[in-house]
């Protein structure tokens, strides 16, 4: 892996940084804005890029396809949902690798300066300036927008289910994970329970109950952030990567979840009644 600083700036040049040149994407992208359904997907690890300020951060190319960049498939499996629920869908739009999305900013691991067990040079001896330049210009817009949306929602009496869309390995550390797939929550099971109930209707699906992750305020930000704080019914997927590498894969579990999202839905609307 290159270990040269040449390709991202040193914190000794800091003054006056800004990350984002102004022909560079925006923060986040947001898909059918006024479609109608309750659903309003979110994908926090959506995309790999990097700002170009940053080069490449002093990874390799091989090393920025992977997992620690971003959640490889779910960006494309929470398109597909969306359309099919008929859902708004809001994504990020640079590496986790940058700034984490679904990291509390105050948390150490919010920049990571060690991806799994790899170094990651280009987030060594950052100053203030450019750890604030990374919020303010990924981080906040991101959330900021999320806010607002929801807002709005409850402004105008419009129900909202959020459902964050997340990818997993299928190794880690040398250990097969034999799970398909797996439901997360925090402080309210409601919802995300009635979603693993669905999807376990396959027999042949092994699906999780909060592992081999769970959410947290130590480890996750938009569940608590803006589900939690405004009692929305809600739920995080991931889905194993390794079932989501083509466009048959992606397309299989896009169905399959919002057939359960949808049922599920409807199980929870008329418990409520």
């Amino acid at each position: 892996m290159p270990k040269s600083t040449d390709h991202f700036p040193s914190a000794a040049g800091a003054a006056g940084y800004r990350l984002l040149a102004a022909d560079e994407p925006a923060a986040f992208i947001e898909i059918g804005r006024k479609r109608r359904s309750n659903f309003l997907v979110v994908v926090d690890h959506a995309s790999r890029r990097i700002p170009r300020r940053l080069g490449d951060l002093g990874l390799s190319a091989s090393e920025l396809q992977r997992h620690i960049a971003w959640d490889i498939g779910a960006l494309a499996v929470a398109r597909h949902v969306a359309a099919e629920l008929d859902a708004t869908l809001v994504a990020q739009n640079y590496s986790r690798l940058v700034i984490d999305c679904n990291r509390d900013p105050k948390v150490p691991t919010s920049i990571p300066t060690v991806g799994e067990s790899i170094d990651i040079p280009g987030n060594i001896g950052l100053d203030a300036q450019q750890v604030a330049a990374r919020r303010h210009e990924i981080f906040d817009p991101y959330h900021d927008h999320l806010g607002a949306l929801l807002d709005e929602r409850l402004a105008a009496g419009r129900p909202t289910f959020l459902v964050a869309q997340h990818s997993m390995t299928n190794i880690f550390r040398g250990v097969r994970r034999e799970m398909h797939a797996a439901i997360l929550y925090n402080r309210d099971r409601r919802f995300a329970g009635l979603v693993l109930d669905m999807l376990r209707r396959e027999p042949d699906l092994h699906v999780a109950d909060n592992e081999p992750y769970f959410v947290s305020d130590q480890t996750d930000y938009t569940i608590p952030h803006h589900a939690e704080a405004r009692g929305l019914p809600h739920v995080e997927i991931e889905i194993r990567q390794d079932l989501l590498h083509d466009d048959a894969g992606q397309l299989e579990w896009a169905a399959r979840i919002a057939g359960a999202l949808r049922d599920a839905e409807h199980a929870f609307l008329g418990a409520a009644a």
